[in-house]
């Protein structure tokens, strides 16, 4: 009896200690994959989307115009702004499909808690070959730069 009420608590932390130790080599491993992810990518919209390993994402430092119904908090200002939006996601898509993309830095979470990332394509900027395409538009959100306007300033529902 004696040997067992010692042995059982000292396996017990044995066992503890090696869990601890995978789990940490775990998550070091998912931190790293999560910087160095390749893979396909979905487009929710034309600035994000999801990775191949499904972590939702917002691409920094560029803004895309609105697809959502402009009945939704969040959504398109004006129809023609929901248009562009469709072919700022067509131009991700078809840019991105079947290619490889990398996830080169890890900004934070956004306020939907999406990961704010800077995706690489071939080692180019993705958001940058997005804007010279013209589809999308530069946007300094971390230094209050205003949300661009797609509608020409109608805003409201009126094409412009």
């Amino acid at each position: 009896m004696f040997v067992r009420t010692r042995i059982v608590p000292i396996v017990g932390a044995i066992v503890f200690i090696l869990m601890a130790l995978l789990g940490a080599r775990f998550a070091s491993e998912n931190a790293q994959a999560a910087t160095e992810l390749g893979g396909t990518v979905y487009w929710s919209d034309g600035d994000s989307g999801r990775l191949s390993d499904g972590t939702k994402f917002r691409l920094h430092g560029v803004d895309a115009p609105e697809t959502g119904s402009m009945k939704q908090r969040g959504g398109a200002k004006c129809e023609a702004e929901r248009e562009l939006g469709y072919d700022a996601k067509a131009a991700a898509v078809e840019l991105t499909r079947g290619r490889a993309v990398t996830v080169s830095r890890i900004m934070g979470r956004d306020r939907y808690g999406r990961n704010v990332v800077t995706l690489s394509l071939e080692g180019e900027d993705l958001a940058k070959l997005l804007v010279a395409s013209g589809t999308h538009k530069a946007w300094d959100y971390d230094g209050g730069a205003p949300k661009p306007d797609w509608c020409g300033g109608w805003g409201s529902g009126a094409a412009p």
